[in-house]
């Protein structure tokens, strides 16, 4: 039925089969729909995570039906309470700090196969991700350290267990030590 062979696709697939330009909640809604019957409910993003990706595909977003959406949504959540504020990527040792946090968390969520924590907790780290990308794009006096904080997020989501271990060698690196110096707690 879909030609996708990942979600990303579908996603792309499910929007122009809908033959839209602009993308708001009956659309939104639609695509969950399909991405919860082809990966499972837990695969669902935000969204504003598939927003955003409609977006970058050159869609038309109604902004306001989409933040309806959200925000109907995190007042469900029972775990924004821990997410919120959990992320912060300020500077890379304010990030590393949030990153160990986020590690206990996802430990913690998996010990009590809470996979629903986990997806948002993913969800999460995978929209502060896009956030230092962005935010390495715009701001040229941050650019390396935006960089950096991007793909220690891209690091940690792949492999979240062996995350502390890769940025312990990764900062103790001579290009990290020449980029940023030797500034940042241990």
């Amino acid at each position: 039925m879909w030609a996708a062979r990942n979600k990303v696709d579908l996603i792309v697939e499910v929007w122009e089969r809908l033959d839209c330009e602009s993308i708001g909640r009956a659309e939104i809604e639609a695509i969950e729909m399909v991405v919860a019957e082809q990966y499972g409910k837990a695969a669902v993003d935000s969204p504003m995570v598939i927003a955003r990706l409609l977006a970058d595909e050159g869609a038309q977003l109604r902004h306001s039906e989409i933040m309806a959406l959200y925000v109907e949504r995190a007042s469900d959540r029972p775990h924004a309470a821990q997410l919120r504020n959990l992320i912060r990527i300020d500077d890379l040792d304010t990030t590393r700090n949030s990153l160990r946090e986020m590690t206990n968390l996802l430990k913690r969520y998996k010990s009590d196969g809470n996979k629903e924590g986990i997806a948002h907790l993913m969800d999460a780290a995978r929209s502060t991700r896009k956030e230092a990308l962005a935010r390495a794009e715009r701001s040229s006096a941050k650019t390396d350290m935006n960089s950096e904080i991007a793909e220690w997020l891209r690091v940690w989501l792949e492999t979240p267990e062996i995350f502390s271990s890769w940025v312990d060698v990764r900062v103790n690196s001579e290009d990290f030590k020449r980029r940023f110096g030797s500034g940042i707690d241990k």
